[in-house]
């Protein structure tokens, strides 16, 4: 399996440097680089890559607008905005724009290949270092009337999802397969007309889902 990948940031070092994390895997192929969110629609439209790396400030059209245009056009497409800051605020922006995930740059190069792998697999929306962030910030009694719409069982799913744990790892933790994850995860979905695990896990910390 290779991983075509578009990388997105106005700083020659830092693209550079993602370029050179990313090369040292054999599943990822480095389609094309970016330097402001206008050439990141255009090289997208152009190289159909299946992730693209989007740093969030950059002068002109910035990540989380071309993003947002990225997403009406292809929405196929995976999207992890990068950024220096664990503003809680700058990831439930990027989820309204459509992003899959929300990384932070100064974490070391090792996760960032584990990260985008999950990403393309469809896990690990955020860092656990941004999970411990967003929980200080929400901690919203679980008391809820949504609660009632999921069993005690997915809610123990949901609560091992928000800390940034991948259906593997969630699957070990509980002593249930991994498919019985994902079944669990789908189902939550399902029941919050919901589309994907950030979307998920905003809806679950704004409305109380997740205990503390």
């Amino acid at each position: 399996m290779s991983i075509k990948v578009l990388v997105v940031d106005d700083h020659l070092l830092s693209r550079k440097g993602i370029v050179s994390i990313l090369s040292t895997h054999p599943m990822f192929d480095i389609a094309g680089e970016a330097t402001d969110g206008q050439e990141a629609l255009e090289k997208a439209r152009m190289l159909m890559p299946d992730i693209i790396l989007m740093d969030i400030n950059m002068p002109g059209i910035g990540g989380l607008e071309a993003t947002r245009l990225i997403k009406e056009e292809m929405p196929y497409v995976k999207i992890v905005i990068l950024s220096v800051s664990d503003d809680v605020q700058d990831f439930f922006e990027a989820i309204k724009k459509g992003a899959q995930g929300y990384l932070l740059k100064n974490m070391e190069p090792e996760y960032w290949i584990d990260y985008i792998i999950s990403i393309v697999q469809g896990e690990a929306p955020i860092s656990r270092a941004l999970a411990t962030k967003i929980l200080q910030e929400f901690s919203i009694p679980k008391a809820n009337m949504l609660s009632n719409k999921v069993s005690e069982r997915e809610l123990e799913v949901l609560q091992l999802v928000s800390q940034g744990m991948g259906n593997k790892e969630i699957g070990e933790k509980l002593c249930i397969s991994e498919s019985t994850v994902k079944n669990h995860l789908r189902n939550i979905m399902d029941k919050l007309h919901l589309q994907n695990r950030m979307q998920l896990i905003a809806f679950a910390y704004k409305n109380g889902l997740i205990s503390f």
